[in-house]
């Protein structure tokens, strides 16, 4: 029996696992991540009853029910780094046992979907629209230090990006990660599909200038021409590779939800994202109770 040491599965003295202060008890199967704190509540408040309010750093959780369903929102925080604390963390509290820290005989598959904003990489996908992402495409580091086994579909894909791009002869090495397919099928009508890539920085790594030169700087062009048979790359943001590959060697159902706030081709910027996120949020939520 390998058992867990206190270094690596650290526990608070309220039983609570050290990031997300939540204890296996105040965690639903089904999960909302945002990015922005400040969005807790306004995923929470469309919850009949909220029964568990938490909060450590960036991190707010609360769990409650719409109707019959038992649902947690959990605030991430911005970039790949934060994910890999959140998803590890929600993993823990249900697949490993605290008080023997082993991993327990019974794995459980959570239900993860991030609702947050992004940027549109297509002209034809507008400002206050929704993406599903149908995967997530890293040009981030964090799955390098993880396996991440790709299938035959992904393994095309990424090789015919890496050649359009050559992004991997400038930063590390890209990957990618499908959503989970229990999940995107119940997210069709109302959403625009494609791949959604995910940076490790909102500047630089997205192409942006302000008083720093950039080392790629046609790498907004290059992502937005780039397809491969019916899938293109319909937008980016900063956290969806790092949920799809985590969450799938973790064994979780993923999906990425996102609001369009900016047109990053034709230069435009929602007037009212707040509106288009609440939009997305009923949306979701509705979607969600849906399935029982």
């Amino acid at each position: 029996m390998n058992v867990i040491p206190e270094s690596e599965l650290i526990i608070n003295n309220r039983g609570a696992i050290y990031h997300l202060d939540v204890r296996p008890d105040e965690l639903a199967s089904t999960i909302i991540t945002v990015g922005d704190p400040g969005r807790v509540k306004e995923v929470s408040k469309h919850f009949d009853i909220v029964e568990t309010e938490r909060q450590h750093r960036e991190f707010i959780t609360h769990t409650g029910y719409i109707g019959g369903k038992r649902v947690s929102v959990v605030s991430t925080g911005i970039g790949p780094d934060n994910i890999d604390i959140v998803l590890n963390e929600l993993d823990a509290l249900v697949n490993i046992d605290f008080s023997s820290r082993t991993v327990k005989p019974q794995l459980t598959s959570l239900s993860i979907l991030r609702i947050g904003t992004s940027g549109s990489l297509q002209a034809d996908i507008p400002v206050d629209g929704f993406v599903a992402g149908t995967h997530g495409l890293g040009i981030d580091n964090l799955l390098s230090y993880y396996r991440l086994e790709n299938n035959d579909e992904e393994k095309t894909l990424l090789q015919q990006f890496v050649a359009h791009t050559q992004l991997d002869a400038i930063f590390s090495q890209p990957y990618i990660s499908s959503a989970g397919p229990s999940l995107l099928k119940h997210f069709v009508d109302g959403f625009h599909h494609g791949i959604t890539v995910t940076c490790p920085g909102f500047y630089g790594p997205q192409g942006r200038v302000l008083r720093l030169g950039l080392s790629s700087p046609a790498l907004v062009d290059r992502l937005t021409q780039f397809s491969y048979g019916q899938h293109r790359i319909s937008n980016f943001e900063m956290e969806t590779s790092a949920i799809y590959g985590l969450g799938r060697l973790l064994g979780h159902q993923c999906l990425s939800l996102n609001a369009i706030v900016a047109n990053r081709v034709t230069k435009q910027f929602s007037k009212d994202g707040a509106k288009a996120v609440e939009g997305l949020i009923e949306k979701a939520l509705g979607i969600i109770a849906s399935l029982g």
